[in-house]
């Protein structure tokens, strides 16, 4: 639901709406949509993760792929297109685009790289906190920076961000709050949505949500340049094949 469309279902105007957000200390309207779908999810009972010393293998395995496909529903329904489209136009823009990741984050970082290396787009990955703090300090108006935290309270990511944002980058985050310390320093921010449980941090369920995100986010790199992603697409196979028996 856009501002419009709830000034019209409430009989306001946009400024109204756009008024009470900010009487909320809201960044906008979508933080708006976000702190109400976390306030809506996270007080639920997710009764099938809830893992049991009985369950068996089989259980596990059907709770687990749950909260997987949870994971990606709740988060589908809080992406903004808006803010994906954002990122899109300021990687096009970007002479190079580099990546952060910490911890658990640090493999999504490096898969993000993959991706996008193989639509053709230079794509450096940092996961070593002193080399993300050196890299981020000699960005600058033409690069890209794209940082991955669920909490987006890391020290050492939020850090490399602030230097990159310093340093003139524009700056996307992928992270899981929306009030973190993070996205004070994000131009783009595009947020996943995870639960806890006993058995499973929010961390280790955002994983499946982060990479999703990212997914659309490198799969609308690659239309909204689609020769120039084909042919890499192509020329990158061809070198892959040689790799396999």
């Amino acid at each position: 639901m856009s501002v419009t469309e709830l000034a019209e279902a409430t009989g306001a105007s946009d400024g109204s709406v756009i008024n009470f957000c900010r009487q909320l200390d809201l960044s906008g309207f979508q933080q708006l949509k976000l702190s109400l779908a976390q306030e809506v999810v996270q007080p639920v009972q997710f009764i099938h993760e809830d893992l049991q010393p009985g369950d068996d293998t089989g259980t596990v395995c059907r709770k687990m792929f749950h909260a997987g496909v949870q994971a990606l529903k709740d988060t589908m329904s809080i992406l903004d297109a808006d803010a994906v489209s954002a990122a899109v136009d300021i990687i096009r823009s970007a002479k190079r685009v580099e990546i952060y990741g910490i911890g658990s984050s640090a493999p999504i970082a490096e898969d993000a790289q993959y991706r996008m290396l193989r639509i053709g787009l230079d794509a450096r990955v940092v996961v070593d906190s002193h080399v993300q703090a050196i890299s981020a300090s000699r960005t600058g108006p033409d690069v890209a920076v794209l940082t991955i935290s669920h909490s987006g309270s890391t020290h050492e990511t939020l850090a490399a961000t602030r230097l990159a944002k310093d340093a003139g980058a524009k700056t996307i985050i992928v992270t899981n709050f929306s009030s973190s310390p993070l996205q004070a320093y994000a131009d783009v921010k595009l947020f996943t949505m995870a639960r806890e449980t006993k058995f499973r941090t929010e961390a280790m369920t955002s994983r499946i949500a982060q990479l999703c995100v990212l997914d659309a986010l490198i799969a609308a790199l690659a239309l909204a340049d689609y020769d120039r992603a084909t042919d890499t697409l192509r020329k990158t196979f061809d070198v892959l094949s040689l790799k396999r028996f």
